[in-house]
């Protein structure tokens, strides 16, 4: 620098000195901005240790979940079905065992509650009514007893039925229902033999294993 004519200088040390405070802040400035990402680093490492830590945690917090909580359901639920499904299988079975066997019930007792002869009646009506289930065995009983028996024993009467066919309405495993068919053949005396068609709507109830007419109405 130039004074009144004379050189005067600074000395490099005051130059120097002038710029160091703006070094160290700029230092400074370095280091904080250095531990500062440090930190974030430290945290971040801090955050995924922690995480690995709790995920085997989780993932069997999960899997117990799904193992007493979803299996127990799930096998719950498919033995349900199956008892269901067996079930269904099981009341089909049954239902087409009992269609069959009172069908062939409601054949075999009405051709035994219609046939008789003159000479046998009372013992060929008495035996049919063991085929037979309250209320129409009393009714079936009064009738035989006071109109079939005696006409048959006095007239000379006998009675042929039979059965060309028969159609389940509706069976389950105790109660059934059956549209007979009827064909009756009768003979009075020397007479010529006079036939009958009649059909008649059959109820029956399965009683000590065995099915027996509860109902006999003509349709």
């Amino acid at each position: 620098m130039m004074t009144n004519g004379l050189e005067t200088s600074i000395p490099v040390e005051q130059t120097l000195a002038s710029h160091e405070p703006d070094g160290k802040h700029s230092e400074s400035k370095t280091t904080d901005h250095a531990d500062g990402a440090s930190a974030s680093t430290d945290r971040a490492s801090h955050d995924v240790a922690i995480e690995t830590r709790q995920w085997p945690s989780k993932w069997l917090c999960t899997k117990r979940i799904v193992v007493f909580g979803i299996f127990p359901a799930l096998a719950l639920i498919l033995a349900a079905g199956s008892g269901y499904l067996k079930w269904q299988v099981d009341s089909a079975r049954q239902a087409e065992t009992a269609r069959v066997q009172s069908l062939q019930a409601a054949t075999e007792a009405t051709i035994a509650i219609l046939s008789y002869h003159p000479d046998n009646a009372d013992k060929e009506l008495t035996a049919a009514r063991d085929r037979l289930a309250e209320p129409f065995r009393d009714q079936y009983t009064k009738l035989i007893t006071d109109v079939v028996v005696p006409g048959a024993k006095q007239k000379h009467i006998s009675a042929i039925a039979t059965v060309p066919a028969a159609a389940s309405i509706s069976a389950t495993a105790n109660e059934a229902v059956v549209l007979v068919f009827i064909d009756q053949s009768i003979v009075i005396g020397t007479d010529a033999p006079t036939s009958t068609s009649s059909t008649v709507r059959v109820t029956l109830n399965k009683e000590r294993g065995r099915w027996l007419i509860t109902q006999f109405d003509p349709v």
